[in-house]
């Protein structure tokens, strides 16, 4: 086992090797290696002196100097806390008295339970002797009776680190082995001085060491150098520190904490409640000593972002340190970076929300949506009321329709929605719209141009609030729209010139859009315009049918539904209604077309089936012409309904291409909607149409319609339908004009998407007595008996004045028909708003007008028809011919 004396010194001799004399560590070392030798050659003096004197006195100190020696060994702090001290410190406590000389060594608890004894059976058991001054902190010697007789002991206490008492250390002699010769005591003294200046060494190499470890081995100029520069950091950052005690008192406080709390000179060491000049939440937070993160306190007119954590985390003492940071300019320019981001915000919000429409009224009012109250609090936005039209605006701020009021109150003094006004030359909107420049008044309360327009407005303008104004022109392509008028009230700041730019963004984005809108307007009011002018302006009479319609035009665009009413021979009507595929001019010019070919076709009086397989040719001709002009809107096709009513018969004949069922009102008031025969949709081709005849009663609503008006993107064709029905059902004596309007109030939004055609024809019948017909022979001589009969019928209808022309016509009529016709022929004569004479036969050759010779004898019968009827013509029917005549009824006489 090696001795821990021998160890001791190898741990001093190495922890001094390398170490600098300059060095702090080094030079506390050499001053405690003296300091030992000094104390050691002391001891040595005065027990040489003192053992002259008083053996007794020399026991004591001997037992005194070896108790300490070993109390102070640097091993027996080490070896108390081993798991049995007793087997470290019984060889060390006997190795030590044998070595110094005395009869014992005892090391024990602070209980007085011994660890060491020389009589290995007193172990464990209580010490005999005083301990209490000892655990006091004290040395204590006494002579006592002890185990080994007369005693003479010395008790001292074993210190840890921290300065407790924790162990004891008890050395001593017999009276009796005490001599009073010096040359026997010196070796032990020497021995005992050695033990001391090995101790002190090893203690003093554990001691500088560490403290090296401390001062990284720093030199007394270089510690003192670098607490200047940190003392000169502390005072010189930007930043405010404050160090707290756990008591509340201020320790420490540099220059900046000083200056931004306007802190006292003598500040420091005195409570932070009673420092002069602090807010009250800055004292609450530096005396809670709580953990803080930047929390914003003020100080004066500055604005500090304050810290504070706690300094024992690491086993420091107590207290808080505080840091300070003036963050007023990192407040202001934080405000004007909220502000800038505010205003890019109000103006993404207002890229999404205006504009999104084409309709200038409703984009205005998303522009005073959008600005109000972001960035002011009313805003009024006026238009030159050429524009809403879709023309172009005038020159002056005159005539300006005022369409778009916001504000954060419902009472403004501004003028209302709706109004047209005359800006005065003096005002600033005049001003914005005659030069294209923002106009900005700061105070309104002591401008004059604007007053001129209305004083006692303006003056309600003031008395409300409102101080500020900026006038920025809606200006597109270089021209001027209107005026966008922002307004401020008391509730913010007036407007600055940095706001000038913003207003000018959020109105350009809106006169792009206002613009396009007028543009568009332009475009559909021509468009419009081009449609109703192709569209029937007024029906034509007839006594057939009670008619009443509808036409709406799209929201987005004009398409190509029609209706047409066409009066036909014989007291006939056809009904017709279409949709070409498409939108905008075209589609309309295209409508057109179809609508002209319709009546060309009907004046030859054609079945429903074959006038729609002719209306088929021409549209697919049309195709195939804009297929060879590379025409950018081509049509490709068109849906239509053809019904031909006969009032006599009440019998209806309708065909349908591509085109949806008509609806039929029946006199009780239900609704049906008749299995028509499918066609393909005009221009396809290939596919023939079939005729579908029915019998109406008298009074049968017949209602015919485009697709637009049942069909939508949000519901379903059949919902549509059963809307229609649903509308239509029930109202059996409902005119046809209030038909109309309530199938449009039920079916159809304020602006349809699609352009919506509907037509209504209540059916009517001709009274019996107001037809007649007869059977003729194909007989000459049976020429003069039906002149005869149709005489007397023209008696009975009051009509006699048109006797004459009557037999004339019928005369060269029915002879034509025996001549050159075949039977069955036969005659009618129908009283309506026109007398009709019509003559039939079995053949489909037609007679033709033409003009005779001088020198023939006939050819001269048509020729007297054609002058003497209104007009005359020929229809087909699939068992021959028809060739009729209308004569105009004779003006009732006046009564006198």
């Amino acid at each position: 086992m090696v001795d821990p004396f021998t160890r001791l010194r190898r741990i001093s001799w190495r922890s001094l090797v390398g170490k600098s004399p300059r060095s702090v560590a080094g030079q506390v070392f050499v001053l405690q290696v003296a300091l030992v030798v000094l104390l050691v050659a002391s001891a040595v003096l005065a027990l040489m002196l003192q053992s002259q004197r008083d053996t007794n006195a020399e026991a004591k100190r001997r037992s005194l100097a070896v108790a300490q020696t070993f109390a102070h060994s640097p091993g027996i702090r080490t070896a108390l806390r081993a798991p049995a001290p007793s087997e470290v410190l019984q060889p060390l406590t006997e190795a030590g008295r044998t070595s110094a000389g005395v009869d014992f060594i005892v090391v024990m608890d602070t209980q007085g339970i011994r660890y060491t004894h020389p009589l290995p059976d007193r172990i464990g058991k209580r010490f005999v002797g005083t301990i209490g001054p000892s655990l006091a902190g004290r040395v204590h010697t006494e002579s006592v009776q002890g185990p080994l007789g007369q005693e003479v002991q010395a008790t001292v206490p074993v210190r840890d680190t921290g300065g407790h008492v924790v162990a004891l250390v008890s050395a001593g002699m017999k009276v009796k082995n005490v001599t009073s010769e010096v040359d026997r005591q010196i070796p032990v003294i020497l021995a005992g001085g050695a033990a001391a200046l090995g101790l002190a060494t090893g203690v003093t190499a554990l001691v500088g060491r560490r403290l090296r470890r401390q001062t990284h081995s720093l030199a007394p100029d270089e510690m003192r150098r670098m607490y200047d520069h940190h003392d000169a950091v502390l005072h010189s950052v930007r930043e405010g520190v404050l160090i707290i005690g756990d008591d509340g008192r201020l320790l420490l406080a540099n220059d900046e904490a000083r200056r931004l709390l306007d802190l006292p000179p003598d500040a420091e060491g005195r409570p932070v409640t009673q420092l002069p000049g602090l807010e009250s939440g800055t004292v609450d937070l530096l005396a809670s000593g709580r953990v803080a993160t930047d929390e914003v306190h003020l100080a004066g007119a500055r604005l500090l972002a304050v810290n504070q954590r706690p300094t024992d985390r690491d086993g420091g003492p107590r207290g808080t340190v505080v840091t300070l940071r003036d963050s007023t300019e990192l407040q202001a320019l934080s405000g004007r970076a909220e502000v800038a981001r505010e205003r890019l915000e109000l103006l993404y919000d207002a890229g999404l929300a205006i504009g999104t429409t084409l309709d200038a009224a409703r984009t205005a009012d998303e522009l005073a949506q959008v600005a109000v109250p972001r960035f002011a609090d009313f805003v009024s936005v006026d238009l030159a009321d050429g524009v809403l039209r879709g023309e172009e605006p005038a020159t002056t701020a005159t005539g300006m329709r005022r369409i778009a009021v916001r504000g954060v109150q419902d009472d403004p003094p501004l003028y209302e929605k709706g109004r047209l006004i005359d800006f005065l030359p003096s005002t600033p909107q005049a001003r914005g719209y005659g030069t294209g420049h923002l106009e900005l008044v700061t105070d309104l309360s002591s401008a004059s141009g604007w007053r001129a327009q209305d004083p006692e407005r303006a003056a309600a303008i003031v008395d409300y609030g409102i101080h500020s104004l900026i006038s920025a022109p809606i200006q597109a392509r270089g021209v001027v729209l209107g005026m966008a008028n922002f307004w401020r009230s008391k509730e913010h700041g007036p407007f600055d010139e940095e706001e000038l730019s913003l207003a000018e963004e959020l109105v350009a984005r809106a006169a792009v859009s206002i613009d396009n809108a007028r543009r568009y307007a332009r475009e559909h009011a021509l468009a419009v315009t081009l449609q109703r002018s192709l569209l029937p302006r007024a029906l034509p009479e007839q006594s057939a049918l009670e008619v009443g319609y509808r036409y709406l035009p799209a929201q987005s665009g004009v398409s190509g539904d029609w209706f047409d009413v066409i009066p036909l021979p014989g007291g006939r009507v056809a009904l017709v209604v279409g949709d070409v595929v498409g939108h905008g001019l075209h589609a309309a010019a295209t409508m057109g077309r179809l609508r002209t070919a319709v009546h060309n076709f009907s004046t030859l009086d054609m079945p429903p089936d074959e006038l729609l397989s002719h209306l088929d040719d021409l549209v697919g001709r049309i195709d195939q012409d804009e297929a060879c002009t590379d025409a950018a809107a081509a049509v490709v096709g068109a849906t239509c309904l053809y019904a031909i009513y006969d009032p006599v018969t009440r019998r209806c004949a309708m065909a349908r291409a591509g085109h949806l069922a008509p609806a039929l009102v029946a006199p009780d008031g239900g609704v049906t909607f008749p299995d028509l025969p499918h066609g393909p949709p005009l221009g396809l081709g290939g596919m023939p149409f079939r005729t579908a005849e029915f019998e109406l009663a008298e009074g049968t609503q017949l209602v015919l319609y485009t697709d637009g008006l049942v069909e939508d993107r949000r519901r379903d064709l059949d919902v549509g339908m059963e809307l229609l029905r649903q509308a239509l059902a029930g109202h059996p004596d409902r005119p046809p004009e209030q038909s109309c309007r309530a199938v449009l109030d039920a079916l159809l939004p304020s602006r349809p998407k699609d352009d919506v055609a509907l037509l209504i024809a209540r059916t009517r019948a001709l009274p019996s007595d107001r037809v007649a017909d007869w059977d003729v022979p194909p007989d000459p001589a049976a020429v003069a008996g039906v002149r005869l009969a149709a005489t007397g019928k023209l008696d009975e209808w009051g009509l006699s004045e048109l006797g004459f022309s009557v037999e004339l016509v019928l005369s060269e009529l029915v002879t034509n028909a025996i001549r050159h016709g075949c039977e069955p022929i036969h005659v009618r004569l129908i009283h309506d708003r026109t007398l009709i004479c019509e003559v039939s036969d079995g053949t489909s050759t037609s007679p033709h007008l033409r003009y005779a010779a001088t020198t023939e004898e006939g050819g001269r019968g048509l020729f007297l028809v054609s002058r003497t009827t209104e007009r005359w013509g020929t229809r087909y029917s699939p068992r021959g011919k028809v060739i009729w005549a209308e004569l105009p009824l004779p003006e009732p006489t006046a009564i006198r």
